[in-house]
């Protein structure tokens, strides 16, 4: 079997939780920036990660997911977000997530959170929206993603790996 690990990351959060689950793959596995990847093709699964912008993916990476994920190809999408993950409206991130990569097979989906960007605070902040405001104020992030979150994405891969084969 043929795996790639293949991630967008602004900040290192979602670069830390790639190489992770590339640490937890025990097969023929490569792992590369998403703009490195023209074709998942040649892999019989690929892990695509990727940062939450606004709630959800932002344009580039719909159109990245557009791209990839065709043919009912394998993927397992991995996404880190400032929120914890028991928060109710991340289950609706994800969900635009799987809906973005709607062209593949979807065998797995992983998220955790990760460390919000001090410019991105400082915009929200400052943002006439109270949600967003709201957010920022409420912001427990630093530090993410931890040893524990990043151990749950070695697990995950694992897990998705045992239920591919």
């Amino acid at each position: 079997m043929k795996v790639l690990v293949a991630y967008k990351s602004s900040t290192g959060n979602t670069k830390k939780v790639a190489e992770a689950i590339y640490e937890g793959i025990s097969a023929e596995k490569e792992i590369k920036r998403i703009a490195d990847v023209n074709d998942i093709g040649p892999y019989d699964l690929a892990f695509l990660g990727f940062p939450t912008h606004g709630y959800g993916p932002d344009k580039k990476t719909k159109k990245v997911l557009g791209r990839l994920c065709t043919n009912g190809r394998k993927v397992a999408l991995f996404v880190t977000h400032a929120a914890p993950e028991s928060e109710p409206e991340v289950s609706e991130w994800m969900d635009k997530f799987k809906q973005a990569a709607a062209g593949a097979e979807v065998v797995g989906l992983f998220d955790c959170q990760g460390e919000l960007s001090k410019g991105a605070k400082f915009i929200m902040k400052i943002s006439p929206s109270k949600k967003l405001r709201s957010d920022a104020k409420r912001d427990n992030s630093k530090g993410q993603p931890d040893q524990a979150r990043l151990e749950k994405a070695r697990s995950f891969a694992t897990e998705t790996m045992f239920r591919v084969v």
